[in-house]
């Protein structure tokens, strides 16, 4: 009796809780497939940024074209014999700064003249003795306050004398930068429909090797949409780890080029691909742009990996 009693009053030794069993991943996460798709991947978030930045860059030059351009007009004097060139100069100018709207006008000298025909006739030209059309250049503050009717108008006193508006550049400037744009959209495109491809693929190579894992997981009565979850969450991840370092990739490229465009490219090289690009300075919205560029094909390759594990497991359902 006295040693039940003991044994009731001696405290009950502590129950050891179970350890935390440690969860792993249904799908592997180190694989040569996975690590080939985050490759992949990361090529196509470089090459989606480059084109995208591509974009933006020519979209924000074409502003700045258009801009320029329709700030300034042009009043061409041709040589008419009997009449004095430096007059119908002076006078021309008189008349543009005159006009309400107008900030400046100027004549293009002789040595200006060389020059842009320099493009054409070669250097060293001696325009002295060569009759040649003159330019006088027409700086506008606000092109809608500027009555250029009027102008025209008022130049047809002086002998020669015509008004350039550059209208006509100015359109093919703007349907060149939207033929240009619309390519990269086509490009951009492309290169998700190519992912989808790859992620389909990949996806399908990754069930059939993980085959025996998705029939036991059907055996002890797992559903389709939960397996598709654990893909799906794998294939975001892997996604996100390529996008991020295409990303990245890209915006050092565009740094890159933009250091290599002043240093290295010839100076003439350099002054086109600065009017077209504008000097590769991709901005705040260019850098935004490519960022986002990220998260959109991560949620891709999940949303398709999901779509593409839920068929094919319909598929080997039904057999």
């Amino acid at each position: 009796m006295a040693d039940a009693a003991t044994l009731a009053a001696a405290p009950a030794a502590p129950v050891a809780k179970p350890s935390p069993r440690r969860t792993t991943a249904i799908v592997p996460e180190r694989s040569v497939a996975g690590r080939t798709l985050v490759l992949l991947i990361a090529i196509m978030t470089f090459l989606s940024g480059v084109t995208l930045g591509g974009v933006v860059l020519v979209q924000k030059s074409a502003i700045a074209w258009s801009s320029d351009v329709g700030r300034e007009v042009t009043i061409q004097i041709r040589p008419i014999e009997g009449e004095v060139m430096d007059s119908n100069i002076r006078t021309a100018v008189a008349l543009a700064e005159a006009t309400p709207g107008v900030t400046g006008a100027h004549a293009v000298s002789l040595e200006d003249s060389e020059k842009l025909l320099e493009p054409w006739l070669g250097s060293g030209l001696d325009l002295s003795q060569l009759e040649i059309p003159r330019l006088v250049v027409v700086e506008l503050g606000n092109p809608k306050d500027v009555d250029l009717t009027t102008l025209e108008r008022e130049l047809k006193t002086v002998k020669g004398a015509t008004l350039e508006t550059h209208a006509a550049w100015r359109q093919q400037l703007n349907t060149m930068a939207a033929t240009l744009v619309i390519s990269g959209i086509l490009v951009l495109l492309l290169i998700v429909a190519a992912t989808v491809l790859a992620v389909v693929f990949a996806t399908r190579g990754t069930m059939a090797s993980n085959r025996e894992i998705v029939d036991v997981l059907h055996f002890i009565g797992a559903s389709n949409s939960f397996i598709a979850g654990e893909f799906q969450g794998r294939f975001l991840a892997l996604g996100f780890r390529g996008g991020v370092l295409g990303g990245l990739a890209a915006v050092l490229f565009f740094f890159l080029v933009a250091g290599a465009a002043g240093s290295i490219v010839p100076d003439e090289a350099s002054a086109q691909l600065g009017f077209l690009f504008g000097r590769f300075s991709l901005g705040f919205d260019g850098i935004l742009g490519i960022a986002a560029v990220i998260p959109v094909l991560a949620a891709l390759t999940a949303i398709t990996s999901r779509l593409t594990v839920r068929r094919f497991l319909s598929q080997t359902s039904g057999l």
